[in-house]
């Protein structure tokens, strides 16, 4: 179940990355490449008290999914991607 401070990172029509909570209308920050928005993404959830982190590539399929500290993951994965 998505909290309300879990975000996803995902690029526009417009060719922007955007960093959007996932319960918001509007995107929180636009960034020129996906990593600078990945990084805003992760700093918002720190500060909110932890999270999930969507991102998605280009073609809008999923790409990564992290847990953010200080949230609870409860089925940790078993690969060490981040």
């Amino acid at each position: 179940m998505s909290k309300p401070q879990d975000r996803t990172v995902y690029r526009d029509k417009d060719g922007d990355w955007v960093n959007k909570r996932n319960d918001a209308e509007r995107a929180s920050s636009r960034h020129d490449n996906q990593a600078e928005a990945e990084k805003a993404a992760k700093e918002m959830l720190r500060n909110q008290g932890g999270g999930e982190l969507t991102v998605m590539g280009r073609d809008h399929l999923i790409r990564s999914k992290d847990t953010i500290a200080p949230g609870n993951d409860p089925h940790p994965p078993k690969d060490k991607e981040h």
